[in-house]
């Protein structure tokens, strides 16, 4: 095989082999082959080959190395001028992995042509095209560079080209999780990688995409050689402008094919997402998708056949590019540490931790838990172990303006749950055991968000002692792990602390950012939920009759404060986004009542889960249970007939209301 490249003028040969061997194809037996499909209207359909098309003694590389615009060489017996060559990737389906390229020469015993700028780095299958007909010639790895002369440098083992329309970009973040460099004006880095991680990624500049496999953003390149092997892995990007975008921020999943889980995720959370992405696109924004983590289950993975790879089927119908964070049921249970048990996740979705930028806002994504696994019980602890610490650190420190609005996301939640002291006042802790660490991190930077998931309730925290940073735990998009939508149970997607099974919305101007919480199948300004607590009689002959309890402690235990009747006409309001910007207003008659901030259980969680398990005699799981939450207001009125205006307003200033009207009847479809 011969090999010709041209890169500022100068023609050199380079050829390389995975396994040391030509890979020859000698198809003097075949008669028939399947077509090839076409990538570009207009071109003619190539057909069955039959024994007027034949190409023999093919040499084809099991593995072609060489720059953008490169010529390369196929010798093989029955090439003719004219013929063209077809390349079908392996991994990227549909047209997006399809190129003709036509022949810069052609003769009896091979076949010349230049590899297209456009043409990706993949797996190909390769055809020779002669007018209608077409003909296999073989398989193999298409590595192509921007610049094949990179010299190397001592110490080095990765380096590359980060370019952008045919030049280099400079001043890129390039990483491979432990190492972390800039790319020169030219757009080259060089990097002094182990290679522990097996691959390299950027940190996406503002402005810019890449290009995404389906709806996954291909900002990373998969490592394959030992440690002492230089490897050259270039990033193509394409401008865009993004500085108005919107970010659909998915906690919790956890598709596992059982409880209706993948009827409910198709019908229910998909268009509704899919709906609210193309509203934004239509009002001018770029859309993106940011999970945080869960979204499979691994105790299911072996059992039921669902894993990461079937999530991506999922995945790729959310039609925006996704970004992925690692939760902790997203480990591989059959590994007992972390760092083995994580691999699964590295080779289908890539690294577990990374950063990225869009418009003026700079993301990170990081891996929290520490996976210790002990069996069957696949232990965990909350934790940014040492060396995402401090590769966190180096990221950072590559943002010399510490205006910028740092976004970062990881499963496990920086606080706890908020609750109450004797005064009304919030009080909360930290969850995470080197949540310090972390947090020094962070100092100097002026806006931080940090975005968590794993609890599936809703709550944000802004402390005194860390003014700069705020966390926004967002509850689920199974809600109860998809228990109380399942066919026959209460009929709704509802969260352990009331709210409406959902995902976060991030729009962002520049610098301004705006956040909300997005109700499945509900509208945008569906954003609490009343109770007239006249109404809400939580017994056992109404919600669970097939319960058989050894003694009426059990119901109490779970019916909780709504157990006894209440007729002091109090009103409870659910506000499950409320942070403290928020206000709570309720008027009676016109007259203000007074409005106070309470930690209670939400009484439709209750009924809708578990009195549900109960009434089939099944013990609750003690995770999904409902939990105190501190996004609650409680009001009481002078009758038990009054109307009353509820009025809540959010920290953007946008107002929600209802029209009490009482009493109001208490039931699994109330809003």
């Amino acid at each position: 095989m011969k090999k010709k490249e041209q890169y500022n003028r100068r023609v050199f040969i380079r050829t390389t082999l995975v396994t040391g061997l030509g890979l020859t194809l000698n198809l003097y037996s075949c008669t028939k082959a399947s077509a090839i499909p076409e990538n570009k209207p207009g071109e003619p359909e190539p057909e069955n080959e039959d024994n007027t098309l034949r190409i023999t003694g093919v040499l084809l590389s099991a593995r072609i190395e060489s720059s953008k615009g490169g010529e390369y060489t196929i010798q093989g017996m029955g090439f003719k001028t004219g013929d063209q060559l077809y390349f079908e990737s392996l991994n990227k389906p549909g047209v997006m992995g399809k190129f003709t390229v036509a022949s810069k020469s052609a003769s009896a015993d091979h076949i010349v042509f230049v590899f297209p700028t456009d043409l990706p780095s993949d797996s190909y299958r390769i055809s020779v095209k002669r007018g209608a007909q077409s003909f296999l010639l073989g398989s193999t790895i298409v590595n192509l560079f921007f610049n094949a002369n990179i010299p190397d440098k001592t110490g080095m083992t990765v380096k590359g080209v980060v370019y952008a329309n045919g030049v280099g970009v400079a001043n890129v973040v390039v990483s491979d999780g432990f190492e972390v460099t800039m790319t020169d004006a030219a757009g080259i880095y060089y990097l002094p990688s182990s290679k522990k991680g097996k691959y390299v990624f950027i940190s996406i500049p503002g402005n810019y995409e890449v290009d995404s496999n389906v709806n996954a953003p291909q900002f990373f390149q998969r490592l394959s050689q030992p440690a002492n092997i230089v490897e050259i892995k270039d990033f193509e990007l394409k401008a865009v402008n993004n500085e108005k975008h919107v970010v659909m921020v998915l906690g919790d999943m956890h598709l596992a094919k059982r409880t209706d889980d993948l009827n409910q995720f198709q019908k229910g959370f998909l268009p509704d997402v899919n709906q609210s992405i193309q509203n934004y696109k239509n009002a001018g924004n770029k859309v993106y998708a940011l999970t945080l983590g869960d979204m499979t289950w691994d105790g299911y993975w072996y059992t039921n056949n669902y894993a990461l790879p079937q999530y991506i089927v999922e995945m790729n119908k959310i039609n925006a590019m996704v970004f992925n964070t690692m939760g902790n049921h997203d480990n591989d249970p059959k590994f007992y540490e972390d760092w083995g048990a994580e691999d699964k996740f590295r080779d289908v979705l890539g690294p577990t931790y990374y950063s990225f930028n869009i418009g003026k806002v700079h993301y990170i994504v990081l891996d929290n838990i520490e996976y210790i696994n002990a069996g069957d019980a696949r232990n965990y602890n909350t934790k940014i172990v040492a060396d995402q610490i401090e590769w966190l650190k180096k990221d950072l420190a590559t943002i010399t303006d510490k205006d910028t609005p740092i976004v970062i996301a990881m499963h496990a939640h920086l606080h706890t749950n908020p609750s109450l002291n004797t005064n009304g006042a919030e009080t909360t802790g930290y969850r995470i055991s080197n949540a310090q660490d972390f947090v020094n991190a962070l100092n100097g930077f002026k806006t931080v968000h940090v975005l968590t998931g794993h609890t599936h309730i809703n709550y944000n925290v802004e402390t005194a002692a860390t003014p700069h940073i705020m966390e926004h735990n967002t509850a689920a998009i199974c809600a109860t792990w998809w228990w109380t939508g399942n066919a026959g149970y209460a009929g709704n997607h509802i969260c352990k602390d009331g709210a409406p099974g959902g995902y976060g919305i991030w729009a962002i101007d520049g610098r301004d950012l705006k956040w909300g919480y997005k109700s499945i199948g509900e509208h945008a300004d569906y954003q609490f939920r009343a109770y007239d607590l006249n109404q809400v009689h939580l017994t056992k002959d109404k919600y669970a009759p097939n319960f058989k309890p050894t003694s009426d402690l059990k119901w109490q235990s779970y019916a909780a404060e709504y157990a006894n009747p209440n007729n002091n006409n109090e009103v409870l309001i659910n506000v499950w986004n409320y942070d403290k910007n928020w206000k709570v207003e309720v008027s009676e008659n016109g007259q203000p009542l007074t409005v106070s901030r309470v930690r209670m259980r939400d009484p439709l969680h209750i009924v809708s889960y578990s009195a549900q398990r109960l009434n089939r005699n099944a013990t609750p799981t003690e995770d999904f249970v409902s939990t105190l939450t501190a996004h609650m207001f409680k009001v009481k009125a002078s009758s038990p007939t009054s109307t009353l205006l509820i009025k809540v307003t959010d920290r953007f200033g946008k107002v929600y209301q209802e029209t009490m009207v009482r009493p109001k009847a208490f039931g699994y479809l109330m809003k």
